[in-house]
């Protein structure tokens, strides 16, 4: 299939590349000419603008946008409507609030566009793992982009299946999901990020108490000096902890035993706060998503050794920067 890319950052691009090893065609756009000219030169065809964009591609077209959510994203979406024509369809892979979702696909059902969210997980190291792709929209429109999907996800792999799922059908075990309608996409990819907030600074105050540990504070015979990258490592091999974010944690103590290049400034980046706004609406509990986004918030004023593992742990799977503190 043919598919329209902006945003050639750390996951636009390597989705791009992982298309094109696909046999897809791809048609890029960024607003760095060299992020446009670097992916021209491993077979895209790179354009200078949106029109420029919708004037390359054949009909019906599908226009992947994957730049920060809010202002780039809502910018991006209402240019191209008014630039794309009746049948074509936008994808927003973003990190975009479902109730945005919602209001965009009844702005656009007017003009005839389609509008599909994808929810896309996977991080800087999707390019060679695949993405796990949380689909809203109408579902005939996911049937027309399944080939699209197919390729970004990562398949079945090596993952044993679920006992009994091979009675159920369906895509899951593909890594792409067609969740519901418009916003149910980014809804499910929200929970899924407040669930991953969760299960962070669980991790992160575990190792902060193996380092506390050696703290003179504790009982001289009670005091342990650990080596923590060591467990970080132990715990990977057999244990119930072991994950993806176990596995980029006991990389990151590897590379950087004291986390020294982590100051622990935690940013929040959306999703876990409308985790907790959703639950609020719903009167679900949600003590553990809650606790760890209020968590990040205090890191900003004050740093422990768990926020340094959060840093270090967002740093591995997404490229993310601390941002610079004032003096």
């Amino acid at each position: 299939m043919q598919l329209g890319m902006i945003g050639l950052g750390r996951m636009g691009a390597n989705m791009a590349r992982r298309l094109m090893r696909g046999g897809h065609q791809v048609v890029a756009y960024d607003r760095s000419a060299e992020a446009v000219k670097g992916l021209a030169s491993e077979g895209a065809k790179g354009v200078d603008s949106l029109s420029a964009m919708v004037a390359a591609m054949s009909k019906p077209r599908a226009v992947w946008v994957m730049v920060p959510a809010g202002a780039p994203t809502e910018s991006t979406v209402m240019e191209l409507a008014e630039t794309l024509e009746p049948g074509d369809t936008i994808i927003d892979g973003g990190n975009s609030f479902f109730k945005d979702d919602i209001r965009r696909a009844k702005q656009l059902a007017a003009k005839k566009i389609h509008y599909v969210d994808a929810g896309t997980s996977g991080g800087v190291l999707g390019l060679e793992r695949g993405y796990c792709l949380m689909v809203g929209g109408e579902p005939e429109i996911f049937k027309q982009l399944e080939p699209i999907f197919k390729t970004l996800a990562p398949g079945r792999g090596d993952i044993p299946r679920t006992p009994g799922r091979e009675k159920v059908k369906g895509t899951a075990e593909e890594g792409y999901l067609h969740c519901g309608p418009s916003g149910s996409g980014h809804f499910v990819k929200m929970v899924h990020n407040g669930i991953e907030y969760g299960i962070m600074q669980a991790m992160a105050e575990g190792f902060d108490i193996l380092k506390g540990a050696a703290n003179p504070t504790v009982a001289e015979e009670h005091r342990f000096t650990l080596p923590i990258g060591d467990i970080a490592e132990l715990w990977r091999r057999g244990s119930v902890l072991s994950s993806w974010l176990l596995d980029l944690t006991a990389k990151a103590m590897v590379e950087d035993p004291a986390l020294s290049k982590f100051s622990g400034f935690v940013e929040d980046s959306g999703e876990g706060r409308w985790t907790v706004m959703a639950a609020l609406e719903e009167a679900v509990p949600a003590d553990t998503i809650a606790s760890s986004l209020f968590v990040r918030f205090r890191s900003r004023q004050e740093h422990t050794f768990a926020e340094k593992v959060l840093s270090a742990m967002r740093f591995q799977f997404g490229g993310h920067v601390e941002r610079p503190t004032g003096g």
